[in-house]
C-alpha cells in the first residue's frame, strides 16, 4: 500500500499517541504495584490480597507491553515504507482496519488465521 505523506503522518501520530498512553499507564501501574509491595499488610489475608493485586496489575501490563512492541514495529514499517502491507500475505491492509488498529501487522484474513493458531 502506498500511503501519501499526509496519510503516513496521520498513522504515525496515532501510533505515537497510543504509545504515550500505554507508557503512561504502565508507569502508573508500576507505581501502584510498588505501593502495594511497600504497604504494610496486617495479616495473612491482607498479604494474599496484596500479592494478588500486585500480580493482577503486572499481568495487565504484559498485554500492553506486547502492544507497545507492535506499535514500535508499525512505526519502523512506516519509516521503511512497508506500512499497510500484511506481513503474512503481502497484500494491502484496508484503511478501515488501519484506522481501527493502526499497529496491526496483518490483514483481517491473516489476523483471523493467526488467532486460530494461537492456543
Amino acid at each position: 500500500m502506498i500511503l501519501n505523506k499526509k496519510e503516513k503522518e496521520k498513522y504515525k501520530v496515532k501510533l505515537l499517541e497510543k504509545k504515550k498512553e500505554i507508557t503512561e499507564k504502565l508507569s502508573e501501574t508500576y507505581n501502584v504495584s510498588k505501593e502495594v509491595e511497600t504497604g504494610i499488610a496486617q495479616d495473612v489475608v491482607d498479604k494474599a490480597e496484596s500479592s494478588y493485586t500486585k500480580e493482577f496489575l503486572l499481568s495487565l501490563s504484559d498485554a500492553e507491553r506486547r502492544q507497545l512492541l507492535m506499535i514500535d514495529e508499525a512505526l519502523k514499517r512506516i519509516e521503511k515504507c512497508e506500512y499497510g502491507i500484511c506481513l503474512m500475505c503481502g497484500q494491502k491492509i484496508s484503511k478501515k482496519r488501519l484506522d481501527a488498529v493502526p499497529w496491526t501487522p496483518y490483514c483481517i484474513n491473516d489476523q483471523e488465521k493467526a488467532e486460530e493458531e494461537t492456543p
